[in-house]
């Protein structure tokens, strides 16, 4: 929806959809009343929101008030920063660690905080074990969560459904996207709407609620048209309920 325009044209677009949950990005955070606002004038309400690493360093409480604000509980690191996609394991497990600390710190908030990935956490570093993996375990006991961005899974080459598994104590929310057939929709970097693509989400939707999800999120990261993408997703989502 980021294409879009501003937040306003955003909640317009998903609300004609036919959704009634969002998910927010971490800048909406940052006028926590002005988007409880915008969304509550349009019958929303969010589920959840990214957050950078930088802004949960600069202040673990002032975004816990901002969740409260809005009224959400969870909460997911996204992403870091692009030069340390790469780095090597004492990076990752150093990352782990400090949020495993902030999802402690949360969890007394009434927050859950979590991570999000994509496909470059699966490469392996030194010892064999990927990113993904060294992260969770310097996590150790912590509440720290999984958002499971299934097609970034498929896209690194493992079995979402091994790995759903795996870390089922973790999983609260999983991004429904999807890919297209190889070579397809280049313009669009190769994603799909969710159920027009070759992943079969009638089967993964139901393995992301075993597992413990409790959102599925409609994503797509670069549709030439998002109100196109909006509606068929929701549609196809939908559909899964029945």
């Amino acid at each position: 929806m980021r294409n879009i325009g501003n937040l306003e044209r955003e909640l317009d677009t998903v609300a004609a959809a036919g959704y009634r949950h969002v998910e927010l990005i971490g800048a909406h955070l940052n006028d926590a009343a002005g988007t409880r606002a915008k969304l509550d004038a349009r019958g929303l309400t969010a589920s959840s929101s990214h957050v950078s690493i930088d802004a949960l360093r600069a202040g673990v409480d002032s975004i816990a008030d901002a969740c409260q604000t809005i009224g959400f509980t969870q909460l997911f690191m996204p992403s870091v920063p692009v030069p340390e996609r790469n780095s090597e394991a004492p990076y990752w497990s150093a990352l782990g660690s400090e949020l495993g600390g902030m999802a402690r710190q949360l969890a007394g908030r009434g927050v859950q905080l979590g991570y999000h990935n994509h496909n470059w956490e699966l490469q392996p570093k030194e010892g064999g074990r990927n990113a993904l993996e060294l992260l969770f375990e310097a996590a150790g006991d912590s509440p720290l969560t999984w958002q499971a961005d299934i097609a970034w899974l498929v896209r690194g080459g493992a079995d979402p459904r091994k790995w759903l598994e795996r870390y089922r104590d973790r999983v609260v929310s999983v991004h429904a996207k999807d890919l297209a057939p190889s070579g397809e929709m280049l313009d669009e970097d190769g994603w799909a709407d969710v159920g027009s693509g070759v992943l079969d989400w009638h089967d993964l939707a139901q393995a992301c609620r075993e597992t413990g999800a409790t959102w599925l999120v409609a994503e797509h990261d670069k549709p030439s048209d998002p109100d196109r993408f909006a509606r068929a997703s929701f549609k196809f989502l939908s559909s899964l309920n029945g």
